[in-house]
């Protein structure tokens, strides 16, 4: 046959040919995370709570996949942690250490079934095939080997249940003690053949959900994920909420100052492609939270909670990250932080900033969605969890449905 019969057969030959739909390209994406951090006070558990016992904790992805592994932290650990074993299973619901038995399986570390995580590090488990579906209930079990030095995300808003022994394959866990925290337990990474997109969400207890509900998934991150789930052209977006209660821009609090975790909560997220800041409130009430500061000194510190935003901007998207500020919410009343006008002028000031078209990549206006039209100083009474700073269950629910799904088109 002529040179010239092949080069017009083979060209249809291959268009005709069967494609093999699951074949892709398989990404990482973080479907659930939790900022880990040194606990410290009332945080922090009393010595031997952990010790030689089995911890069951409670997530929610956000996001679908095909296979998942778990990013287990020993951050503030100054020695190797180790741990005899760990297992996931989809939970028979948020509120109880039940789990589906069918659906268990132990997690692997490099093949093995134990792990020794440096200190100071986090550690990857090996992928199982465990189809996740976005807001499961995912149950992570780990089991300790001696005294665990304590890296915690203390604001877990999802209870915990713990027994001595090993409890790896128990699928009830009768008689466990708990707790309201979650320990080593940095992330939930889902793989997926499909484009997703990843919306970290970096704050204060305001993120983190204070007043919210203990298993209720009613923080404004969980709304938002629900109608990014709700949405048929918008359901390969995750996202993970990076709130710790008392976080501040400038100064270290409970954990770790925003600049300081930045690089660690959000950059470092697997498939990040948009960060939410809402930031400041905390480093506006503790300015004069033990005395008056003179004028000078209030124009300073707004100028250096801006530099703050500049730099989180900046180093965003030198990874090719959107961010989206969100306006600074109202807090004349709180008794902790008892602001005068002065304050509530250093609040005007950097919300003024945070609206100025350029200065973020966008704007979500949590001000004006919470404040009271009446006295826009202070929250909305409907929307006040009752310490005039931390909204309802229904304000942040408010907030969630105020925020534009088309900011992460």
């Amino acid at each position: 046959m002529s040179l010239r019969f092949w080069s017009c057969l083979l060209p249809a030959l291959f268009a005709a040919a069967p494609v093999d739909a699951k074949i892709c390209a398989p990404t990482w994406v973080a479907g659930w995370a939790s900022s880990q951090f040194r606990p410290t006070g009332d945080a922090a558990l009393p010595v031997g709570t952990l010790a030689d016992r089995t911890l069951r904790q409670i997530v929610r992805p956000s996001l679908s996949g095909d296979r998942v592994r778990v990013r287990l932290s020993n951050l503030a650990g100054t020695r190797p942690l180790v741990l005899a074993g760990a297992s996931i299973a989809r939970a028979r619901g948020p509120a109880s250490a039940a789990i589906e038995p069918r659906t268990l399986m132990a997690l692997r570390f490099d093949g093995q079934p134990d792990i020794v995580i440096p200190a100071g590090a986090d550690y990857l488990s090996d992928p199982v095939s465990l189809p996740t579906k976005a807001l499961d209930t995912i149950a992570i079990s780990i089991r300790y080997v001696g005294e665990p030095e304590q890296t915690s995300h203390p604001g877990s808003r999802a209870t915990s249940w713990h027994l001595p022994g090993d409890h790896l394959t128990d699928a009830a866990m009768a008689g466990a003690a708990s707790f309201d925290h979650w320990f080593n337990l940095a992330a939930l990474e889902v793989e997926r053949c499909a484009p997703a997109k990843l919306i970290v969400a970096l704050g204060d207890s305001i993120t983190d959900g204070k007043g919210s509900t203990t298993n209720g998934n009613d923080r404004w991150t969980d709304r938002l994920a629900e109608r990014l789930q709700a949405d048929p052209k918008r359901r390969a977006i995750a996202v993970v909420n990076q709130g710790i209660g008392g976080n501040r821009l400038l100064h270290d609090g409970l954990g770790p100052n925003a600049l300081a975790r930045l690089d660690r909560d959000v950059l470092a997220q697997p498939g990040v492609t948009h960060l939410i800041l809402l930031e400041g409130i905390n480093d506006l009430g503790t300015l004069t939270r033990d005395a008056p500061v003179s004028v000078d000194a209030h124009r300073a510190h707004v100028a250096r909670i801006i530099g703050a935003y500049r730099q989180i901007v900046a180093r965003a998207h030198s990874k090719g990250v959107k961010v989206i500020g969100a306006t600074i919410m109202p807090f004349v009343g709180n008794a902790y932080y008892h602001a005068d006008a002065q304050n509530e002028a250093d609040r005007q000031a950097v919300n003024a900033w945070i609206r100025q078209p350029g200065n973020f990549d966008a704007m979500i206006d949590f001000d004006r969605v919470t404040r009271d039209p009446a006295h826009p100083d202070r929250l909305l009474p409907a929307f006040d969890d009752g310490d005039a700073l931390h909204p309802s269950p229904k304000g942040y629910r408010a907030m969630g449905e105020a925020i534009p799904l088309s900011l992460f088109d």
